[in-house]
């Protein structure tokens, strides 16, 4: 996926909430918004503090279209129902209709989410751990980029089969390449998008990256993958105003393109690896409940240790988060 933007001026995705209600949203449900929208916004554009009220106030006004669709009888919003324009698709085939105009135009490759050092942090820390894999010798506790590998091991990463979802421009893909990956799959729900990164790659060398166009949520794909990775897609489903039902369609699909002893990495700037292990836990529980052969579809693995951090309230976070999970 992207990195956050205004959408054009005659983006669908505003057709699709009701109009602002100014005098319904307090001030300070625009202030915490606009404080929550800025995180986002860290690894992508920069706002400023008009802009970013603005997108709060626009974000803060989907709650009343259909607060009946939440199980909760507060009158006020809350952090769980405040929605985005980043939930739709409307938003991404707009945004990408843009960058593939600058692209053909100026060349750009377009924006990165969370950020280009992040990406490459992700692949090189992933290819560490297919090796670990490979090689049988899988920590809990594996560091983090910078360690010593087996150059025996770059071999085996051409056996790794992989699934990059929400690919946005590919770029991830590209990295993962450089890594030494060259079985390479990225799928977005966005024609735009799949025209980018298939231009990028084009111009930039990379034959070995196959782009489709399917939406995780409904895939059609009918390949299991031994490495599966997700940077902002979970993150821009979460957004949408069925976000939590969504989410829930999306770890029964991951489930079914991971294959058994593969690898799954989301990286996300919504979630923290609590909150994502928890998610995983949850799912889990379900399919246990349904019957499920595996007493774990997934087993948390590993996480990135080197973001930089944060301190607020006596607690250390960071603003983006890169879990590894195994699937059984």
């Amino acid at each position: 996926m992207a990195g956050i933007r205004l959408p054009p001026e005659d983006t669908d995705a505003s057709q699709l909430r009701p109009p602002i209600t100014a005098d319904l949203i307090s001030d300070d449900d625009r202030s915490v918004a606009a404080d929550s929208w800025s995180i986002k916004s860290d690894y992508g554009s920069t706002l400023d503090d008009d802009q970013r009220h603005a997108d709060a106030s626009e974000a803060l006004a989907a709650p009343y279209r259909a607060a009946s669709d939440y199980s909760s009888d507060k009158e006020e919003p809350d952090a769980e129902t405040i929605t985005s324009m980043l939930g739709f698709q409307s938003y991404w085939n707009a945004q990408y209709a843009d960058e593939l105009t600058n692209f053909r135009e100026h060349g750009h490759a377009g924006e990165v989410w969370f950020g280009a050092d992040v990406m490459e942090m992700v692949a090189s820390w992933t290819k560490g751990l297919c090796v670990d894999i490979s090689q049988k010798q899988v920590h809990n506790h594996h560091d983090n980029d910078n360690s010593e590998l087996n150059r025996q091991g770059d071999t085996d990463l051409a056996a790794w089969s992989v699934l990059d979802v929400g690919t946005g421009n590919g770029l991830l893909l590209q990295e993962l390449s450089k890594q030494g990956f060259s079985d390479l799959t990225g799928t977005d729900y966005s024609e735009g998008a799949i025209d980018l990164a298939r231009s990028l790659a084009d111009r930039d060398g990379f034959a070995n990256i196959k782009l489709l166009v399917d939406d995780v949520l409904e895939t059609k794909l009918d390949k299991k993958f031994n490495l599966v990775t997700d940077k902002g897609t979970l993150d821009a489903i979460g957004l949408h105003p069925d976000g939590p039902v969504k989410r829930i369609m999306y770890w029964e699909s991951i489930s079914r393109v991971v294959a058994p002893g593969g690898l799954l990495v989301i990286t996300s700037c919504n979630n923290t690896r609590e909150e994502l292990v928890a998610e995983v836990e949850n799912f889990n529980q379900r399919k246990a409940g349904e019957g499920a052969e595996e007493s774990k579809t997934f087993c948390y693995l590993d996480h990135i240790r080197s973001y930089p951090t944060f301190m607020f309230g006596g607690s250390v976070g960071s603003r983006v988060a890169t879990v590894a999970f195994l699937r059984s």
